[in-house]
């Protein structure tokens, strides 16, 4: 029988006590209990009281010895845009999100699956750093690098895809609580968004330019990413500012027939208005030389000069005229 996964919705706010004045109240309740366990001793040996009111101040400064030690474990310090969830014995206790210093029931413990390992990174010189994982929430801004990636587009053609991702952390509770881990939750819906939007859409427009692509449209597929990517995290506890394409390219194994095939369009295109504008000035040319009688000339002359001016006007090099003094005739 299949079970549905349970997730918490709801985020419980603790309102926590004043650091300060806890810390006073074990502080207090820690020399009270060390006086207790040294003036038993020294009454008792002065005869000023009996050896059972001896032990009985021992045993209750030590009971308070470790009240106070209790007691000091329930000191928070939280920074701003910074947030610690709990639990007390297994059950979803409460969230604390305001900057200070707090005191919470010593018996709570944190959770963040993130912050509970240690992270390891390599710095320059070789050497790898161990840092201690803390369990607080970080709710600032953040950037996730997707990195580039292979996928296909609609016409089959191997491109490179990149991404960033800008984000945060809204609801600490759905973070910790509903995924295990969040940061790699968010990066593995990232990819497969956008491997996913990128089969969709050509790299290119067609000819009829009636539809999206990836490189005309890029604005818009980022926008569609967003959207995709915020409901897919929704559950999470996680805000999608925004999203943007930072590297399009075809793949580097059909990037050069692709860039001869981009030449060869735009070398088309730029004959076509070649053409169309020496067709033009071809018909201006007749039209002035009729308007003012300029000279008359029959079919064959009429095709011979649009003959003449179309080699001049669409050559690739320079025309090198050549003057005849004789008849044309």
């Amino acid at each position: 029988m299949e079970t549905k996964q349970s997730l918490v919705h709801e985020e419980r706010i603790i309102n926590a006590k004043n650091g300060f004045l806890m810390l006073f109240v074990s502080t207090l309740l820690l020399a009270a209990s060390i006086a207790m366990c040294i003036l038993g001793p020294v009454l008792s040996g002065m005869d000023r009281i009996s050896g059972g009111l001896c032990g009985f101040l021992i045993a209750l400064g030590l009971v308070l010895f470790i009240v106070s030690i209790i007691l000091y474990c329930g000191l928070k310090i939280l920074n701003p845009n910074e947030a610690l969830v709990f639990a007390l014995f297994g059950k979803y206790y409460g969230t604390l999100k305001k900057p200070g210093y707090f005191w919470i029931n010593p018996f709570c413990s944190p959770i963040n699956p993130i912050g509970s390992k240690n992270s390891f990174t390599m710095g320059a010189n070789g050497h790898t750093s161990v840092k201690t994982g803390t369990k607080k929430i970080s709710l600032k801004t953040m950037t996730l690098d997707n990195g580039k990636q292979k996928v296909n587009d609609e016409l089959g053609n191997p491109v490179e895809i990149g991404a960033i991702v800008i984000w945060k952390v809204v609801n600490p509770t759905q973070a910790v609580i509903n995924v295990e881990n969040y940061k790699n939750y968010l990066s593995i819906q990232c990819d497969a968004i956008i491997r996913n939007t990128a089969r969709i859409y050509p790299y290119d427009t067609s000819e009829q330019g009636d539809e999206k692509s990836l490189r005309g449209s890029s604005q818009e597929i980022a926008d569609i990413m967003q959207l995709e990517l915020q409901e897919k995290v929704a559950d999470a506890g996680i805000q999608i500012i925004d999203i943007r394409i930072t590297h399009l390219a075809y793949a580097p194994e059909i990037a050069s027939a692709m860039l001869q095939r981009q030449q060869a369009a735009a070398i088309i295109d730029a004959r076509q208005k070649i053409v169309e504008g020496a067709v033009g000035m071809v018909q201006m040319a007749l039209d002035k030389l009729n308007e003012n009688e300029i000279v008359e000339l029959d079919e064959e002359r009429k095709a011979a000069m649009v003959s003449n001016l179309l080699v001049v006007l669409c050559g690739n090099k320079d025309a090198q005229p050549i003057v005849n003094s004789g008849t044309i005739y």
